[in-house]
């Protein structure tokens, strides 16, 4: 039988904030983290706007030397592990370090030093490239990092399953404690990527707002008026462990992780599949893993990027699972605040659901001020909602059609 497991410690840096209280503090009273963007020059970009972290400093969590130097994604990462395992209050030592893993989610790594490098060789020539470019850019030194900074010895990993990637990497984490693999887990995903590749890649594409004159409404998911989403940083770590270990040491419970389902669209390279078909069998598998009716979820924090398919097919991939009860089921996008942090989402999202269950507040869909026409569920606008929720329930999709949903529930001896 599969082991029981927790979350018992959360760490935060958003654009909203840094550290779990000024995030969720900000995230409830309905505050936007979208500013004009500040880490280069946009005056050729059509989007000039995005949600970075702000007063950030990677000396105050990493040795100094380490902090000189390390990519932004990276640091967030070690930064949020810090916090979290301090929330928890898990001392990893000798006798547990062998036990307890690192799995973090980063959809595109270390952008900023590519784009540093690549200009490097074109003036100065590929003698002059520093040899950290390779480890500061691949997305596994997240991990790496922390594992290094807190001792952790056990199962390493990283995925970089585009928007999906944080979640996943939760849920991953959830079945090797499950299974017995490791007893705890220092879990969740990461990403900065403000740069002038990424705006000007999604730029491309159409799929970013442009809303630049009011950035702080530009992500308004499910609005009618709605263009795009916005790019967001930081990075959201969650502590799991056994439930028997949490009992053991009297550790504090945020919730239980009760579900993990995956799925592939199987349709195209970034569009999802038509209504949310893929999204749907996505929802169906966590509930079938976790055993859970679906008259029993309370609240559903949405992928809700800001983008026309992924509101509509979300929202219909809501309603083919829920059916009728779709209608009276919470649903709101924090994206509407954070922006979208791609790998990191699911990281910060899964904390904000564990929040939601625990605190008993759903935070709200801001800007959401005339919903579009296929979008008609309960998105609890602009205010949040106090509200008792047993279980809940995460969603995370992403391109190549990867999808990823978390079920979590309060716990219950």
């Amino acid at each position: 039988m599969d082991r029981r497991v927790v979350i018992t410690g959360v760490g935060l840096i958003t654009p909203l904030g840094i550290g779990v209280n000024e995030t969720w503090s900000a995230l409830c009273a309905g505050k936007s983290g979208i500013a004009e963007i500040t880490k280069f020059d946009t005056s050729s970009y059509d989007t000039k706007i995005a949600g970075e972290v702000k007063d950030f400093h990677p000396a105050d969590f990493l040795p100094k030397k380490e902090a000189k130097r390390i990519q932004s994604f990276i640091a967030y990462a070690a930064a949020a592990s810090r916090m979290a395992l301090e929330d928890s209050g898990l001392v990893i030592d000798s006798s547990n370090a062998n036990r307890v893993g690192v799995y973090t989610g980063c959809g595109l790594g270390g952008l900023q030093i590519l784009e540093e490098t690549a200009r490097i060789i074109e003036t100065k020539g590929p003698k002059r490239v520093t040899p950290f470019f390779i480890p500061l850019m691949i997305g596994n030194m997240a991990p790496g990092m922390i594992s290094i900074l807190l001792g952790a010895k056990g199962p390493n990993s990283s995925v970089a399953t585009a928007c999906a990637a944080g979640t996943h990497a939760v849920g991953d984490s959830y079945k090797i404690i499950a299974r017995g693999a490791a007893d705890a887990m220092i879990s969740g995903g990461v990403e900065s990527v403000v740069t002038p590749t990424c705006i000007a890649g999604f730029s491309a594409m159409k799929a970013l707002s442009t809303r630049n004159d009011e950035p702080e409404k530009a992500s308004r998911p499910f609005d009618r008026d709605r263009d795009g989403f916005v790019v967001g940083e930081g990075g959201g770590i969650l502590i799991l462990e056994t439930l028997e270990g949490a009992l053991e040491r009297g550790a504090h419970i945020y919730a239980e992780i009760c579900g993990y389902g995956m799925s592939g669209d199987g349709y195209h390279m970034t569009a999802p599949a038509p209504d949310g078909e893929g999204a749907a069998r996505c929802i169906k598998a966590a509930l079938d893993d976790g055993g859970i009716s679906y008259d029993e979820i309370d609240y559903i924090n949405a992928h809700g990027t800001s983008t026309q398919l992924n509101d509509d097919y979300e929202t219909s991939a809501v309603k083919t699972i829920f059916k009728d009860k779709a209608y009276s089921i919470p649903m709101s996008s924090t994206k509407s605040m954070t922006g979208h942090l791609l790998g990191g989402a699911g990281g910060i999202e899964t904390v904000f659901t564990a929040l939601t269950i625990h605190e008993g507040i759903i935070p709200p869909t801001i800007n959401l001020d005339n919903p579009a026409e296929e979008c008609d569920l309960d998105y609890v606008p602009h205010v949040a909602r106090k509200c008792d929720v047993e279980i809940a329930m995460s969603n995370s999709f992403g391109f190549g059609g990867t999808n990823a949903t978390l079920i979590l529930r309060k716990f219950r001896h």
